[in-house]
């Protein structure tokens, strides 16, 4: 492993520190060199603060002139909530800039670097940029597609059964997958779910980790027909909820003020296309990314809502807890896939990696079926 490589892998571990609170930004992280010796250190902490760049720039001071700057994204060149970071790099002084890779935003994209440049500083790059890619999937794919990254999780059992034909399901899994949950919904921007399992389960979608309470992310019922009860546990919690239901039924709720008054949650009712007479789940999924800045979108759902982004090529990566229990044939199944009548037809996946939790074991794939 080279020096360059150390640096911008110690860039990477720095940037997950601001995995649960700079989003809809992009994770990054900072390391400011000079004669072989690590000067300072930064993180982008929360949106609308300084970025990474700026705060290993600031810890270094007037030592930072001549120095070597390792950073996990292109700096940015333009003005939004706090001022360019190409701009603190040149007046710094710095020798030399190596990138893990070029930033998506077209804003920002090879802009930066350029700017670096005809100030006569050394650009190298990109550098593990499939590292550093994988730090902030959603944020891509938000930039370049116009979609968030969805990641559907599904507690299950040996049997691929989520819950008995009666609609008991609380708990297949144990007590340890349900908190690793918790740390999927803390770095997602929205959680995800249908009318149906809110009539069933009647989940909050909400954080529960220590300290996390003030990050919550948007809570979004997929609701065509406006089925939500006032009562529901997730209207009854602070934060924000979205219904997004069919244009008819998004009129009639605002008509009544229906999620206007006497919640604690802040209710917005948001009109989606219908295709086939459902929600079209592409254009819910691009107002989340246009409209409310999503960058990863986590859905905790039942079989019919997790079969249709499934089917409709919506679903980036699986997250799968598989329960050491047989649940038997009348049990609901983890998605409904009507149609399917060839092997040439079937979801593909691929297993990125398998881990006990407790005493479930959890298998995240990447659903190779997009569209």
């Amino acid at each position: 492993m080279t020096i360059d490589e150390i640096h911008m892998r110690r860039c990477f571990a720095l940037a997950e520190q601001g995995r649960y609170s700079c989003r809809p930004n992009p994770v990054v992280g900072c390391v400011v060199v000079k004669d072989g010796k690590v000067l300072s250190e930064g993180w982008h902490q929360v949106a609308g603060q300084a970025h990474a760049e700026v705060m290993a720039l600031e810890q270094a001071g007037a030592d930072a002139k001549g120095s070597t700057v390792y950073v996990s994204l292109e700096p940015c060149v333009h003005q939004g909530r706090t001022g360019p970071c190409t701009q603190a790099l040149i007046t710094s002084g710095i020798e030399r800039l190596v990138y893990a890779m070029q930033d998506p935003n077209p804003l920002v994209s090879g802009k930066g670097l350029a700017r670096l440049r005809a100030a006569g500083i050394s650009v190298d790059g990109p550098l593990l940029l499939v590292e550093a890619q994988a730090l902030n999937p959603g944020f891509i794919k938000r930039m370049t597609q116009g979609l968030p990254h969805v990641r559907c999780k599904v507690g299950m059992s040996l049997d691929a059964r989520t819950a008995m034909q009666s609609g008991e399901s609380q708990w297949i899994t144990g007590a340890a997958a349900r908190a690793d949950v918790q740390g999927l919904r803390a770095r997602s921007c929205a959680v995800l779910t249908g009318v149906g399992t809110v009539l069933q389960d009647d989940p909050s979608l909400t954080v529960r980790l220590e300290n996390y309470q003030d990050l919550q992310p948007l809570r979004v019922i997929a609701d065509s027909s406006g089925r939500t009860p006032r009562s529901a546990k997730t209207l009854q919690l602070p934060g924000k909820v979205l219904l997004a239901c069919g244009v008819d039924a998004a009129q009639w709720l605002q008509q009544q003020d229906v999620c206007t008054s006497g919640l604690q949650a802040e209710c917005t009712v948001v009109e989606v296309p219908m295709l086939n007479g459902k929600l079209n789940l592409r254009s819910l999924l691009q107002m989340l990314a246009a409209d409310w800045l999503c960058n990863e979108v986590l859905v905790e759902a039942g079989a019919t809502l997790t079969g249709a982004l499934l089917q409709a090529g919506l679903v980036d990566e699986l997250v799968t807890y598989i329960a050491p229990a047989l649940l038997g044939d009348n049990a609901r199944p983890l998605a409904t896939l009507p149609g399917l009548a060839t092997l040439a037809e079937r979801v593909k996946l691929q297993f990125i990696d398998v881990a006990m939790v407790g005493e479930d074991c959890r298998i995240r794939s990447r659903v190779l079926n997009q569209h």
